[in-house]
């Protein structure tokens, strides 16, 4: 199939690396014209080249998702650069290991703040544009540890739970406003957020994946074109779980 997202503005929260990058540039190879929105300036600049150099458009904007006049701004240049905003990806999201004893307040305000407080910015801040287009649709990203527990990530847990029911929530409020909402929940990807693990590590996390590997990127981006186009119009406040099959072992 081709051109699926053919007149969408697509909105993408940390579009610079990782997942949001995936996303960008699969949903301009099908037709959206995307903002990416990020801290990280050159990165979000190489996307944007990258999009151009194959014939999409897309253009970038530094975006801090704990601030709601830096979402509002975001909003604005994608409207002014594009026309209309149809389309919010809450991509951004960070990760740091620590348990009830260990994680300092300092911590947990950092990873709620991008997390949970960003996703809900976003929408906020989009809402107006997302309803004025008619047909907007939002894809929140959590994770598989926003359904499922581990010993050492209190505050990424609690981050990412929230994103799962704020999903739900706004699915209900905008139901019959036309926007729909929906929850991607990814598990082990091979993103910049893993960091740098040991084979050992590494041959663990596969171990137990009933598919035997980590996830790539595009797997969560595919995802995302689906949810965020028109093939899922009749969607909303759903779950998708890309995770090789991990949780259903939980």
């Amino acid at each position: 199939m081709a051109d699926r997202m053919a007149g969408k503005v697509a909105l993408i929260s940390g579009g610079a690396s990782g997942l949001g990058a995936a996303q960008a540039v699969l949903f301009a190879r099908e037709g959206a014209k995307v903002m990416i929105g990020d801290l990280q300036e050159s990165l979000g600049a190489e996307i944007v080249t990258q999009i151009r150099d194959a014939g999409g458009e897309a253009a970038f904007i530094r975006l801090d998702v704990t601030s709601l006049d830096s979402w509002t701004a975001a909003v604005d240049a994608t409207i002014a650069a594009f026309g209309s905003l149809t389309t919010l990806v809450n991509n951004a999201g960070i990760f740091h290991p620590g348990g009830v004893r260990s994680e300092s307040e300092a911590g947990w305000a950092k990873m709620i703040a991008v997390n949970q407080t960003g996703p809900f910015l976003g929408m906020k801040a989009a809402a107006e544009a997302l309803l004025a287009s008619g047909n907007g649709a939002i894809v929140n990203i959590s994770s598989l540890y926003g359904l499922i527990g581990s010993p050492d990530a209190i505050s990424y847990h609690a981050s990412k739970a929230a994103v799962r029911v704020m999903g739900k929530g706004a699915a209900l409020e905008f139901a019959r406003a036309g926007i729909r909402v929906n929850t991607i929940f990814p598990g082990q990807i091979k993103t910049p957020i893993l960091g740098d693990i040991t084979p050992e590590q590494d041959a663990a996390i596969k171990a137990s994946i009933p598919m035997g590997d980590v996830g790539d990127p595009m797997d969560i981006a595919y995802g995302s074109l689906f949810l965020a186009s028109d093939e899922a119009r009749y969607i909303t406040g759903a779950e998708l779980w890309i995770d090789g099959g991990w949780y259903a072992g939980h």
